[in-house]
């Protein structure tokens, strides 16, 4: 009996892939619904992501597979219409200003502290860790905070501006190991109320407040350092060049560093896009965008000096490996709202963010910009 046309289009997709549909190995798919077939080329990877959520496949290495379909481009060769329509959104409307600006906050970082604090560890760090001398992801993501002081050359005395500050860690850790006092933003009040906690006793305000708001009469707090971890994907194209102004306006002049230090720690896309991937907008983070190098350079060009730019894309498959063996080992811990279907959705998102740093299809920067150039050249801490 021959073949159907969609499964033998998918099929052959599979095996370009080194993947075989109900095949032995680790890493191909055990069909389960035939329907599997039409819809992943009718909608691509919402398709994909859905019928796994459905329960329409199966694998036993689902960050395997999905890394090999990377490794060999299949995805760019399967559209979907939403992802058509994503494009269309993003050229008529800026996707992350005003209202919009909010959702990935109420949609994504408010599911509940109780998800993150079971997946993240001892601190609820929301971001790459630094394996480069951790063997366990506490440590990797100590380390990680550590080197954000000292590429910052952070003293006691100075004032700290957190960008997108998530559940207060890295403010908390400044200032305990460095003696700044600082402030942080977020749009997310679960991530907000848990940073006051978090930071009761120290010097340290934290901020239910979007960055759009901060100097924006261009005259107003001034901070001797600004870093943000794990923000700027919020923040799209269209805003790239406004969050610039913003933290150099915020910075306060300082002879020193050339007129003080900004980091940005953030995912970067090999390429420039317009918006994200359908599944990921639709249930994990509405309306972000990885930013690509030009775009940055672009954005921050007339406005600081780039001191260094350094990549360890490749830590966050172990950070993300780190957590997902966290919140596996949880599950029947939390509550029931998080049911079976989300498990599938969230064990989605985790392997297919590992399969695209495995398959180096996005990475991880840390860049530090000065105003006006670092008076002799700025040293870069590993």
């Amino acid at each position: 009996m021959a073949m159907h046309p969609l499964r033998q289009r998918v099929t052959g997709l599979l095996e370009e892939a080194g993947l075989q549909a109900d095949g032995p190995g680790e890493c191909d798919p055990q069909i389960l619904d035939p329907r599997f077939y039409g819809r992943v080329l009718r909608q691509g990877s919402l398709g994909l992501g859905e019928s796994y959520m459905d329960g329409w496949w199966r694998v036993g290495s689902l960050d395997g597979m999905l890394h090999r379909l990377l490794r060999h481009g299949t995805d760019g060769r399967v559209h979907g219409l939403r992802s058509r329509l994503d494009d269309l959104r993003a050229w008529l409307l800026n996707l992350q200003a005003g209202r919009r600006a909010l959702a990935v906050g109420e949609r994504h970082y408010d599911l509940g502290n109780d998800l993150f604090a079971a997946m993240l560890g001892r601190r609820m760090v929301y971001s790459c860790g630094y394996w480069l001398q951790a063997a366990d992801l506490d440590a990797a993501q100590e380390a990680k905070l550590d080197l954000v002081c000292r590429k910052l050359g952070l003293r006691p005395g100075m004032r700290v501006l957190d960008i997108g500050c998530g559940w207060g860690e890295a403010l908390q850790y400044a200032a305990q190991r460095y003696g700044v006092e600082g402030v942080g933003v977020t749009i997310s009040r679960e991530q907000a109320q848990h940073a006051h906690r978090l930071c009761a006793g120290l010097p340290v305000e934290i901020r239910l407040q979007d960055y759009h708001a901060l100097a924006a009469d261009g005259a107003g707090e001034r901070f001797d350092r600004i870093f943000s971890i794990g923000m700027f994907e919020h923040v799209g194209a269209r805003n790239y060049r406004a969050y610039f102004e913003v933290a150099r306006r915020c910075l306060r002049p300082d002879p020193a560093t050339g007129g003080g230090l900004f980091l940005l720690h953030c995912i970067g896309s090999n390429v420039s896009v317009r918006h994200t991937d359908p599944w990921i907008a639709r249930y994990i983070f509405p309306n972000s965008m990885l930013p690509s190098a030009a775009q940055i350079a672009a954005a921050a060009e007339g406005l600081f000096v780039l001191e260094d730019w350094h990549g360890f894309g490749t830590d966050y498959d172990r950070t993300l490996q780190a957590w997902r063996a966290n919140i596996e080992a949880a599950w029947d811990t939390l509550p029931p709202r998080y049911d079976e279907r989300f498990r599938r959705m969230w064990r989605f998102y985790l392997a297919a963010s590992m399969a695209a740093f495995r398959a180096r299809r996005i990475q991880l920067w840390q860049l530090v910009l000065s105003p006006q150039g670092v008076p002799g050249g700025y040293l870069a801490p590993r």
